[in-house]
């Protein structure tokens, strides 16, 4: 009795998820086609490509010199760096400041992924939280994007869930499906379920006492330290 009630709450959260998604995703549609928000076109921005780069040397005179910037940033990570390139190429006189080697502090720290979002999906559904959902898909977009416009530094990255409960399996692989399906055309690769032996051989290190199984869904993966360096060259 207790198993058919297990298998029967199951299908009825598959069901009403992917009702919420398909609702979801039309209702977002609908927004990108009939929304207030009007386009404006950005100017042209002045080029600041030099063919020389100044050395740490000059760079360091520069700051000391009293002259004046615009912009300073603290901090030479990820988003330090992101920062100054996006200051740098809206015409404003940019410096930035880095006490140790770039992207060395909370960016080496980091998961160095490029996710859509899983964890905003389960809230989007549990919830009905459309700005949720919405998020999801801005991240999964921007994750197609980086993975397209820079394949030398990004690249799909398996991961693997391992599976205690017999419960999970069905719970997880519904939710990993459906992450599949709201990424549609820009989905990676498709999630697949590892039996046990399958999972134990590809990592015996797991913990093997009541382990079911696993699930293997996709995110894209990249270098944050090479990336920093690209933005700052």
């Amino acid at each position: 009795m207790a198993f058919r009630k297990a298998v029967k709450g199951t299908a009825l959260i598959g069901g009403g998820a992917i009702a919420t998604v398909f609702g979801l995703s039309h209702f977002s549609q609908y927004r990108n086609k009939h929304g207030a928000l009007v386009q404006v076109q950005a100017a042209e921005a002045a080029p600041v490509r030099k063919d020389h780069l100044p050395t740490r040397e000059q760079q360091l005179l520069a700051l000391q010199s009293g002259e004046e910037f615009d912009v300073l940033v603290i901090g030479g990570g990820a988003t330090g760096c992101g920062c100054a390139l996006d200051a740098a190429t809206r015409g404003l006189k940019t410096a930035l400041l880095e006490r140790d080697d770039f992207s060395s502090g909370t960016s080496s720290r980091s998961t160095k992924l490029i996710h859509g979002g899983v964890r905003y999906l389960q809230k989007a559904i549990m919830k009905l939280d459309f700005e949720q959902y919405r998020m999801v898909k801005e991240a999964l977009e921007e994750r197609a994007h980086l993975l397209q416009s820079a394949p030398h530094l990004s690249a799909p990255l398996p991961i693997m869930l391992p599976i205690y409960k017999w419960w999970q399996l069905p719970y997880y692989w519904i939710g990993i499906k459906l992450y599949d399906l709201v990424a549609g055309s820009q989905c990676l690769k498709s999630s697949y379920v590892l039996t046990k032996a399958r999972a134990l051989e590809l990592f015996p290190m797991l913990r093997r006492d009541k382990l079911v199984g696993a699930i293997v869904y996709y995110d894209g993966a990249w270098p944050l330290c090479l990336l920093c360096a690209l933005l700052l060259g």
